[in-house]
């Protein structure tokens, strides 16, 4: 939002039309805070993983209020320690010491497993004579046992061509080391189980449930992992042009078409099989900067939410700004950033860079706003460069009533929206 001043809290609720629940995020200032519809602060916890995540009591012996969040460590993109809290933010599980090295080095996600496991997704470093002539931060997924042993891993560093870099485009990789602890182009920001699906019901093998999704905003790539190989068996990109024109970027445009180019991709999943879409993939496309070797972005460009069907690479949904009556524009975060799909067929998006949290339905009316209050309030000099007075977020996860222990307080009371062209801010007596 290129302005000074604007509205925080919910600015639009239309609870008829809404899916009603919780939602939980990152705050910046450092705490991980669950509000209601209103926008009430209904928890908050310590620490600040990215991203904080609410576990579902039925992966943690039916407790419920319990949440991901995480130590802090030198750097602000990783953990020293991955903590499991619970609802009064109590420490029930945590994972850093048993890491190898004594740090979890845990970054953009974690996710607990059916057996009680929990993936994690961490930097280790390495020698990757292909990519550079120094040790690199690369990055490495573990699954921990609940006693902290690291029972399976699987490295990045032993699938770049698996991922699309192999010849001239790994010289491009190389050549665009710049010096930095980690490979930008070797770090995944996501990571997800696939879970139960029709697909592999069916008789794809590529989606077994216990397969992993990740993708990479600066490598612009997607992939799934076989968990019991450790190959990749599906991937889109990074070989794949941008989406950057309107006549191959179809703002609004008709579905199902071919998938075009993602760019800075976040938070991509499959959809679980109670709600509307089931075993599609969701992904927030930034249309941020990306690439190797840099993918072209137009001068008109925005962030866009597309739902694809990972079998025929074809988008069967889409949301931009457009689909609310807007300009494209309007709508984009550059980096971080997530969708959500809820069982009314409604999706909440988080568009990250901007703390605004919303929800649309499947036509594209927004029926839920919420702009986080919270910002960084260090001095400018203490912050991260470009971090000062950000009220950002990494991701905004929907969470349903039933997941936090009984009498927890909420609010569903309507929020009717202004126009801009009528909002004002008093002038002081």
């Amino acid at each position: 939002m290129p302005v000074s001043i604007f509205p925080t809290g919910v600015t639009l609720y239309e609870p008829e039309h809404a899916f009603n629940c919780y939602v939980l995020f990152d705050a910046i200032g450092g705490l991980a805070t669950l509000v209601d519809m209103n926008g009430n602060v209904v928890r908050q916890w310590p620490g600040r993983s990215k991203p904080a995540e609410f576990i579902d009591p039925t992966l943690c012996d039916g407790a419920r209020g319990h949440i991901f969040s995480g130590e802090r460590g030198p750097d602000a993109d990783e953990t020293d320690q991955l903590v499991e809290y619970d609802w009064d933010a109590n420490i029930v599980w945590s994972w850093g010491e048993q890491a190898p090295g004594g740090r979890a080095r845990q970054h953009h996600d974690q996710a607990r497993l059916a057996n009680g496991n929990t993936l994690i997704l961490a930097y280790r470093e390495e020698e990757i004579p292909s990519v550079a002539d120094r040790p690199v931060d690369s990055v490495v997924i573990y699954e921990v046992s609940p006693e902290g042993a690291v029972v399976w891993q699987w490295a990045i560093s032993q699938h770049l061509e698996e991922l699309g870099f192999s010849g001239a485009r790994l010289a491009e990789l190389r050549a665009m080391d710049q010096g930095f602890g980690v490979h930008r182009a070797l770090v995944l920001n996501n990571m997800a189980p696939l879970g139960p699906n029709h697909w592999f019901d069916d008789g794809d093998k590529r989606f077994h449930p216990d397969n992993i999704v990740i993708d990479s905003r600066s490598g612009n790539y997607i992939a799934i992992i076989e968990r019991a190989s450790g190959i990749i068996v599906w991937r889109f990109g990074p070989d794949t042009p941008a989406a950057h024109s309107l006549d191959t970027k179809s703002f609004g445009g008709p579905v199902p078409r071919p998938l075009d180019g993602t760019c800075g991709q976040h938070d991509v999943h499959m959809i679980p099989t109670d709600l509307p879409g089931a075993g599609n993939l969701l992904i927030f496309d930034n249309q941020g900067p990306s690439g190797v070797p840099p993918h072209h972005l137009g001068m008109l460009h925005g962030s866009r939410v597309i739902e694809v069907d990972p079998t025929t690479h074809e988008i069967v949904w889409q949301y931009d700004a457009s689909c609310s009556g807007r300009c494209y524009w309007d709508f984009h975060s550059r980096h971080v950033s997530s969708a959500r799909r809820l069982p009314n067929g409604n999706t909440i998006i988080g568009e990250g860079e901007f703390g605004r949290i919303f929800q649309v339905t499947m036509t594209g009316e927004i029926v839920w706003e919420y702009v986080s209050p919270f910002f960084e309030q260090r001095p400018a000099a203490e912050c991260r460069p470009g971090r000062a007075g950000t009220n950002q977020i990494y991701r905004a996860q929907p969470v349903p009533y039933h997941w936090t222990p009984d009498g927890t307080s909420r609010s569903e009371q309507a929020v009717e929206s202004t126009t801009l062209e009528k909002f004002r801010v008093p002038m002081r007596a």
